[in-house]
């Protein structure tokens, strides 16, 4: 599993004009948020997505050197299957090491969940969908997560 970890100011994804999730700084709340893209591979397992949302929920990149959970911020999980493209050979991405839609999207499911289940207030985009994702990236700080 790979996650791309982004430290925003706020963050939407939309699917056909139509918001679908959405994190913003709430009044008094944390001034940040995390955007995370979340990519699966074949071998992927539920406790590897449970593993690498403790560690989102715990890693330490917000205002002063704190956590999404010290500061109860919100985050927006995305798919990301292109996470995986591999462009060693030719001008065109392979997407063998992606997982399948069935394989990874129970599992970018468990991800959220095991957020959620840690406290995180979370929105997310629509598996499968083509999402337009609008964000302000505060930093910039991005962080690649693999497990």
């Amino acid at each position: 599993m790979r996650i791309v970890l982004q430290r925003v100011s706020r963050a939407q994804v939309s699917v056909d004009g139509e918001v679908v999730g959405r994190i913003e700084a709430a009044e008094g709340g944390a001034p940040h948020g995390l955007l995370a893209l979340v990519g699966v591979t074949h071998d992927d397992t539920e406790a590897t997505a449970k593993a690498l949302a403790d560690k989102t929920w715990r890693l330490r990149i917000l205002d002063g050197q704190r956590s999404a959970a010290d500061l109860d911020a919100p985050i927006l999980v995305v798919s990301q299957f292109t996470l995986y493209a591999d462009t060693n050979k030719g001008r065109r991405p392979s997407w063998n090491a992606a997982a399948p839609g069935p394989v990874a999207e129970p599992l970018v499911d468990a991800y959220a969940q095991a957020l959620t289940e840690l406290g995180a207030t979370v929105a997310t985009g629509r598996f499968g969908a083509h999402m337009h994702v609008d964000l302000v990236n505060d930093g910039p700080v991005t962080i690649l997560l693999e497990g």
